[in-house]
This record gives C-alpha cells, structure tokens and sequence, in this order.
C-alpha cells in the first residue's frame, strides 16, 4: 500500500514533522513493504514555516525582530524562489507574553500593549531579501493591534507618535493614520494572509470579544476598551476593510495585511497547494492525519477536515490520530473520517505526554495491523 501521513503538530507535545515521523515510525514497524510518504501540514500558525521548508525546501533566513512587548525575539522566514513565508507567532505569539498566576493565560493587561511591529519588520526583511510574494501565517498570536503595529513597521504614520506601535492602550489614543507610505514601501509585492479565521475585526464576533480572553483580556473592561481602540484605528484607517473575513485573524493582524492590499487564503489551502497534496492524496491508498486535540474546532477549516474534504472526492479513505479524540464515530464518518485513534486511550495519559514519540509511533504499529493489507 502506498500511504500518505499528513498530520498537524500535537500541540505542546510535537510539531508536525516529528509526528508524521512518529506515524511513519510506527506503522513501518507493522507493515514494511508499505510505502509510507510523510508531508507534514500546518494552517498558519506555530510550525507554518518548518512545516513548509520540510516540503519545498528553500532558504531559512534568520532575523532579529521586536517582541509583542518590545523586547528583541528570534525569528525565521522562508524565502522559497521570489516567495517568503512568515509565521506571525514568532514575533507575536502568546508564547511570549508573561503568564499570570494560573500559569495558562497571559498576566492582565500585557495582551493591551502588545504590538505587531515585529512581524511587520519581518515582511520588511523578505521584501529586502527579494521576495515579491510574502505569505504571512497567522495563528497563536498574543496581540489584539489590528496590525497596527505592522503598518508602523513599515512607515505608515500615526499621530500621537508611537501609537501605532503601543498596542491598543496607545491606539485609543491615535488622532491621525497615514498609510500611504507603507503602501508604497510594498509597492509591487504580493501579500497573503494565510489563516482559517473568518472572523471580522470588530464586534462580538471580532478578534477582540472572541479570542481576547485568551490573550488576557478577561474582564467585560478589557474586551470593551480593546474593541473601542480598535474602532477609532478602523475608523481613521478603512472601516469596510473591518467588515471583511479574516479581518479579525490575530487579534486584527489580519486586518492590517488586507489594509495594504493583501488577500485571505484559509491557511491550510495555502499548504496545501504549496506542497501539491491533492495530488498526493490521489496517488495513494490511504490518507492519515492528525493534531493533539481531535474536536469540533478540527472540523472546521483545519488540517484534519481538509484533509479528509480532499480524501472524499479521490475515494481515498481518511483515518486520524490525536491525543484525545472529543468527536464521535457518526460525527466523524459525517466529516470524512473513517476512524479516530486517541494515544490517550490506546497507552494512556502520562505515557502519551511523557514520552509522544514513541506513544503515536506504537499507536500507529497497532493501527496499521488494521489498516495494511
């Protein structure tokens, strides 16, 4: 059999290159003569641009850039022929603000000062390095800008100085937006913004009221004085550009890219086209996918269901793996998944965090018995 392993990172456990080696590990140890090909995917967030250098090659460029919080953070872009790839989260992501007293959630008010400045000196760098075609993922960001941060950046300018760059404590403040210099300091370039986010910017819908709490704005006072920042950069800058999908990706970076021309591709479509998997799907005998929590939220716009929409149309069955599984059989049959095998209940919660590579790899040797013939 010829057998195509696509799985996503199992988050805080494994990226998605080490669980499709930890799939291929495992179901090579039960069926050797298979021929198992591994193209790990992400949908724009943490792992977007290793999981595209593993597929398309290219080079990894290294840059210093400003942190959420103006500290100076590592990161890395992938310049592919005339295209980069930036992952947001690395100059952005929750990962790098400070955690509260619950060790989980950002410390109150970080997520109000933080800025997207990095990732906008990160577009900088590609466009210097030759890129004509800049991808940006977005995903697992720990700001709520508006990409406001972005657009100063890249010499767009706000009066008072420095609101741009304050987070949206400092934009409730702005007064006046020029973004004409950064159109022109992208003039020509091609921007993308790469994520299965729809939401619009603004609203009980938008990037504040929905993804907020988990930045750190916690109270009904953050939500309202985060959204209300917000509203005065929309309305100084474009308000129907707020109203677009996408706008609210990452808290608002999403709206910054579109501000300057870009356009929304759902990140997982983005991967997949740059690696060719429809193709890939087509030539096999059997699909396997899989991220760390297999629930609702899989189904929708992520790499587990778009993985199984592509198996469907190719009569190619699609089986997937998680550490735990929320989703029942009927459900999951519904959504093009034949099976779901949960490493949590297959060797248990303490082997599958501590010691992941081996618990998916003995979990995929158990599967395959099933699956090879």
């Amino acid at each position: 059999m010829r057998i195509l392993v696509a799985p996503d990172k199992f988050a805080g456990t494994l990226t998605a290159v080490e669980a499709a080696d930890a799939i291929a590990e495992g179901w090579r140890r039960s069926a050797p003569g298979d021929e198992v090909v591994a193209v790990p995917m992400a949908d724009g967030g943490p792992g977007f641009v290793d999981v595209l250098h593993s597929s398309l090659g290219g080079e990894l460029l290294a840059s210093i850039v400003t942190g959420p919080l103006g500290e100076p953070v590592p990161a890395t872009f992938l310049l592919a022929g005339d295209a980069a790839y930036i992952e947001s989260a690395q100059a952005c992501g929750l990962a790098l603000l400070p955690l509260g007293d619950d060790g989980r959630t950002p410390v109150p008010g970080a997520a109000a000062r933080a800025s997207t400045y990095g990732v906008g000196e990160l577009v900088a760098h590609a466009v210097d390095a030759g890129a004509r075609r800049v991808v940006v993922g977005l995903g697992g960001s720990g700001t709520n800008d508006g990409g406001a941060g972005l657009l100063a950046a890249l010499d767009a300018a706000g009066e008072p100085s420095g609101a741009l760059r304050g987070g949206p404590e400092a934009l409730a403040g702005l007064t006046s937006l020029d973004v004409a210099p950064a159109l022109a300091r992208l003039d020509g370039v091609q921007l993308v913004a790469a994520s299965d986010v729809d939401n619009p910017l603004l609203g009980l819908r938008g990037a504040t009221n929905v993804f907020g709490p988990q930045k750190g704005l916690v109270t009904d006072a953050d939500r309202l004085a985060a959204d209300g920042a917000l509203t005065t950069f929309a309305d100084l800058a474009d308000r129907r550009v707020a109203d677009h999908r996408g706008a609210g990706a990452a808290g608002g970076l999403g709206y910054g890219l579109l501000l300057l021309g870009g356009v929304r591709e759902p990140g997982f479509d983005t991967v997949a086209h740059a690696v060719g998997l429809a193709d890939l799907v087509g030539g096999v005998d059997l699909v396997i996918t899989g991220e760390g929590k297999l629930d609702w939220q899989s189904l929708s716009g992520k790499v587990v269901s778009g993985l199984a929409a592509l198996a469907g149309p190719a009569l190619r069955p699609c089986i997937a793996f998680a550490g735990a599984v929320q989703v029942g059989n009927r459900e999951l049959r519904v959504n093009g998944i034949e099976a779901a095998y949960s490493m949590v209940d297959m060797v248990g919660t303490e082997e599958s965090f501590g010691r992941p590579h081996e618990s998916l790899a003995a979990v995929a040797e158990r599967v395959a018995k099933t699956w090879s013939r």
